[in-house]
């Protein structure tokens, strides 16, 4: 058996497709989605992270922009910054960029986001909704995961899935996102006894530990799902994921690669968040777009 690929970067394509489109309908109803990026130092992984993301964002349409700081910001001036941003009706999505500068208290920043405006899904009143199963902003890996799932026919309902990594960026959202589908979830860890034999029960397998290698190829189930979201960088320079891919691969229904996978999906996943937001915040009525990749309805 050789694994069908799960293309993040052809997916995440037409998810930005659907954005695009969304937001000509929301400009023709005479609303302009507005994102703001706070950029606070000059962390060089940020610094492309948020290049990206503005790139990505101006090609979808929006109203975009990145307020940057120095390092030497103060917390004061940090929470002044995004009370005016929580204020401003034409700014309908905030996105702080992590990690911030020594000194500087991310929990409470995110805790200071209004959640109407959280478009990365985590504040608090975020992950309540989230686990309570109440409508609002989901967190953007998690969700491109199951947008994934969702454009390639892959059912979660009634499925066992086991996710490998317990965070708040992906583990756990993606466990209950999974249980609003139905499925039958175990999380599990790097701690986890005999981890190979729950991986060996999936159905599908998410792994997001930041452990290169951790999950064997050989515990995936034959047919199976993988989907990797680790990204580890080796001492060669290359990149590479949680799981063994080419053996894994060997024996999966489906698998992400690492690079190209799940990677894409988070800003596609941002921008959709994005469009919602503008919608919900002005009371507007968004199209309803295909969700299968190659679909002709």
């Amino acid at each position: 058996m050789t694994a069908r690929i799960l293309d993040g970067k052809a997916v995440a394509q037409a998810v930005r497709d659907d954005v695009r489109a969304g937001t000509d309908a929301l400009v023709a109803m005479g609303v302009r989605p507005g994102l703001v990026v706070v950029l606070v130092g000059d962390d060089p992984a940020s610094q492309v992270y948020v290049k990206n993301k503005d790139k990505a964002a101006r090609e979808a349409g929006f109203d975009v922009r990145t307020v940057r700081l120095p390092a030497t910001t103060t917390q004061t001036e940090l929470e002044a910054e995004l009370h005016a941003l929580n204020a401003d009706l034409g700014v309908h999505g905030i996105l702080v960029q992590l990690p911030l500068p020594r000194g500087l208290d991310a929990d409470r920043v995110v805790r200071l986001l209004d959640p109407a405006k959280d478009v990365d899904g985590l504040t608090p009143t975020s992950v309540a909704a989230l686990v309570l199963g109440k409508p609002g902003l989901r967190p953007c890996t998690p969700a491109g995961c199951i947008e994934l799932c969702d454009r390639h026919g892959i059912a979660l309902e009634g499925a066992h899935v086991v996710v490998v990594g317990r965070s708040m960026l992906v583990g756990k959202p993606f466990a209950h996102l999974a249980l609003e589908r139905n499925a039958t979830v175990t999380i599990a860890h790097s701690r986890t006894r005999d981890l190979a034999e729950h991986v060996r029960r999936a159905d599908v397998v998410v792994a997001a530990v930041g452990k290169p290698g951790l999950v064997r190829g050989d515990w995936i189930r034959p047919g199976a799902a993988v989907l990797d979201v680790g990204i580890n960088r080796l001492p060669d320079g290359k990149l590479t994921g949680d799981v063994e891919f080419e053996p894994a691969a060997a024996r999966a229904g489906w698998i992400t690669p690492v690079p190209g996978g799940v990677g894409p999906m988070t800003i596609a996943m941002l921008l959709a968040n994005t469009l919602q937001a503008a919608a919900n915040q002005t009371g507007k009525v968004l199209p309803v777009r295909p969700r299968r990749v190659g679909s002709t309805s």
